[in-house]
């Protein structure tokens, strides 16, 4: 059985999506280059969900036995949180924009809670995918090859899978819009995973992060909390809001886990 080791302070590396560029004038190669797109299309849509950590980087300090780490890939970004269930323990969390080609990842980071001086910075290394499992290796930092398992998923594909920014918020009776800059709330969704992250892009600022997994039906999106960096108190409870998609946003109220009342619109992003 491998031992995992977790631990903050650690530069924790991960994969990130690609961003595919079209050809827009006449290429030489153009031929060739529309192979390789086309292979990297294929390969896209392979990373695109959720995955558990398997085989992790060994990293130094102290053993946290119950953790896991799952990351969820949709819409041209990535979002990676280490947690321990069992525990309520928010362990930390790391994310942004990547891009794939010829079998290596270029990846760069938005947020980092185990190395804040990581944000705004480029990792590159090669990865493999076989048989729902995604390794990745040779990441400026990384110890060893991480192995990656892909979730396994029994309901059909929700509407709300993607990548989300908060575009307004209800406040005093009114929808307030949220203007866009490098302070963002993003939600991340895939499968039946979720992670919502606030963070501030430009000065390495983590406000706080929640996630576990979701439901979708009949006008419902249901919430089941796994880790919660603000109040570990939250873990194991269950949240039910009504949602609707119109024109690309996500409309989502209900109320919150204090009892509050949401009314939110959610707008989906896209970088690839």
């Amino acid at each position: 059985m491998i031992k995992r080791k977790l631990f903050a302070g650690k530069r924790i590396f991960s994969l990130g999506l690609l961003l595919l560029v079209g050809f827009t004038t006449p290429h030489p190669n153009q031929e060739a280059e529309a192979d390789v797109a086309a292979h990297a299309v294929v390969q896209a849509t392979d990373l695109e969900g959720a995955w558990r950590l398997i085989d992790p980087v060994e990293i130094e300090q102290a053993a946290i036995p119950n953790a896991t780490a799952v990351k969820i890939i949709e819409d041209g970004l990535f979002s990676v949180a280490y947690y321990d269930e069992t525990g309520k323990k928010f362990l930390g969390t790391y994310g942004g924009t990547y891009e794939v080609s010829r079998g290596n990842i270029s990846m760069t980071y938005e947020f980092n809670t185990f190395d804040s001086t990581a944000v705004g910075k480029t990792a590159t290394g090669a990865y493999t995918i076989l048989n729902d499992k995604l390794g990745i290796e040779g990441i400026k930092g990384a110890q060893a090859t991480e192995t990656w398992e892909k979730i396994p998923v029994n309901n059909d594909a929700s509407p709300l899978a993607g990548a989300w920014r908060i575009r307004a918020r209800e406040r005093d009776g009114q929808m307030s819009p949220m203007n866009p800059g490098p302070r963002k709330t993003i939600k991340m969704l895939s499968d039946n995973r979720f992670q919502w992250i606030a963070f501030n892009s430009e000065t390495a600022g983590f406000f706080g992060t929640g996630g576990g997994t979701y439901t979708t039906e009949n006008g419902k999106y249901t919430e089941n909390i796994e880790f919660f960096s603000r109040d570990s108190s939250r873990v194991g409870q269950q949240l039910s809001f009504d949602f609707d998609v119109k024109e690309g946003d996500w409309h989502h109220s209900g109320l919150s886990s204090t009892g509050n009342k949401i009314n939110e619109v959610w707008h989906r992003q896209n970088n690839q």
